[in-house]
């Protein structure tokens, strides 16, 4: 068991510590050092000002991205209103380092057609190759994908999730 469960967790009967949420574009990286600068006495000024809707506020009163909701524009309204500092645009700094992952349980890959998130993706970074067996299987770019989470809401099967790239030498292992 978790060293660091919380209480509700426990009786949620949920064993593992949660994954700290997806944080808006801009955020400090350090999960720590983002709840220490992100008041929740703000009233989620960020939230509010989001034009796509996809900001909510986490259990713990701080925002939140929900790629299920929409895209991030990358517009930086989130940012502008901040007043903590808790999400921060330097010079041409890049929003997040996410890409788009896609699992096993994709349509394509079960040889269904489906390219809704392909067709979805507006940077075409989402590409499909055809197989030896006749299927198409997404490809995600990840030089060209901005993160902006596109195709996560059109997937009929919740195969796409936005995540951190993984490092050169993991792929290796």
């Amino acid at each position: 068991m978790d060293q660091n469960l919380s209480r509700s967790a426990l009786l949620r009967g949920q064993w593992r510590s949660a994954k700290p949420p997806r944080r808006p574009p801009w955020a400090l990286v350090d999960e720590a050092a983002f709840a220490a600068a992100c008041t929740p006495s703000c009233g989620g000024r960020c939230v509010e000002a989001c034009p796509e809707n996809i900001l909510t506020l986490a259990r713990d009163g701080r925002p939140q991205i929900q790629f299920k909701r929409g895209e991030c524009t990358f517009c930086a309204a989130c940012v502008d209103i901040c007043p903590s500092g808790a999400l921060t645009r330097q010079g041409d700094t890049e929003p997040w380092s996410l890409t788009a992952r896609i699992a096993e349980t994709c349509l394509s890959i079960a040889g269904v057609t489906c390219r809704s998130c392909g067709d979805a993706c507006g940077e075409d970074a989402i590409g499909f190759q055809l197989g030896l067996n006749g299927t198409a299987r997404p490809t995600v770019d990840g030089e060209t994908c901005t993160g902006c989470g596109a195709c996560v809401r059109p997937c009929p099967v919740d195969a796409i999730t936005m995540q951190a790239p993984v490092p050169a030498e993991e792929h290796a292992a």
